[in-house]
């Protein structure tokens, strides 16, 4: 492990770069991601996203990416044996199960058969279930946790920002998801919303967005037993003060539960760990 990235932020960002309303091409894409893979600050990165919806229009990448099944989540494992086919590497794969307010307990059932058939697979490829935060969540995490018991490679991801107010959950509300993960021991995604290190209200739209050291740290606190209104509590702070000394302090331990983020660029997030002196800079 490079001493550049500390373990606490090992493979937290996820290449976004391809993901909607983003004019880049897949060849570019790529040779982006290779240069991140070769750059001091390689261990931040996680994979690179490729969005199913895109594949197709040019060459098939020749790197191993994670797949985003902007599909409907029946066609997704006939696309992920046709990428194969073609040469594509899949780390692994991140599909919703269904849209806010409806049941995801469909979505996730034919998720689970897709996990299954993957966890007899030599690659072993991992499946992110995107769960709305609306009706029916605990009983999809339900539904993930009793999956991991069988040993199958999936886990839920969740979308906290987007185009309306109502997508952006309160501290409280996630600190509450954050809980129930830790509860059923469910390592967790994030997806949207997730623009700086700390919460932070856009000037332009007037949405208050999470900041992700917040949900770093809150997870630190929640997998230490920590309740849902101290877990809250990191949510909410709109400052950097309280978070960077938890932060710091755990820089030597793996991450608990929060795998990772997607970043359009990602050097945007790895400015601001440099900028709050998290990460020291490419300086030993």
């Amino acid at each position: 492990m490079s001493t550049l990235v500390p373990p606490l932020y090992a493979g937290l960002v996820d290449d976004a770069s391809l993901l909607p309303p983003s004019p880049t091409g897949l060849t570019e894409a790529e040779t982006k991601f290779r240069e991140h893979a070769a750059a001091w600050y390689a261990e931040l990165i996680g994979a690179l996203l490729v969005p199913a919806s895109v594949v197709g229009s040019e060459p098939v990448l020749r790197l191993a990416a994670a797949l985003i099944g902007d599909i409907p989540v029946g066609a997704l494992s006939p696309t992920v044996e046709k990428l194969r086919a073609a040469g594509m590497v899949i780390e692994h794969v991140e599909a919703a199960v269904a849209r806010r307010g409806e049941d995801p307990q469909p979505g996730l059932a034919v998720l689970r058969t897709f996990a299954l058939h993957e966890a007899g697979r030599e690659s072993g490829t991992r499946v992110w279930a995107e769960i709305p935060l609306s009706w029916g969540l605990l009983g999809a995490l339900d539904t993930v946790a009793e999956a991991r018991r069988e040993a199958l490679p999936i886990a839920p991801k969740f979308r906290i920002g987007g185009l309306a107010a109502e997508l952006f959950p309160t501290p409280v509300e996630l600190a509450a998801v954050i809980c129930a993960c830790r509860d059923r021991e469910l390592p967790f995604k994030l997806a949207a919303g997730l623009r700086h290190a700390t919460r932070h209200t856009d000037p332009e739209t007037g949405f208050t967005h999470h900041g992700f050291l917040n949900v770093l740290v809150a997870t630190l606190l929640a997998a230490d037993g920590g309740e849902v209104a101290e877990v809250a509590e990191a949510l909410a702070a709109t400052h950097p003060v309280p978070l960077v000394e938890p932060a710091r302090s755990h820089r030597d331990d793996p991450r608990p539960l929060f795998v990772g983020f997607g970043a359009a660029n990602v050097v945007e997030p790895l400015t601001e760990l440099v900028r709050l002196g998290l990460i020291n800079g490419g300086y030993e």
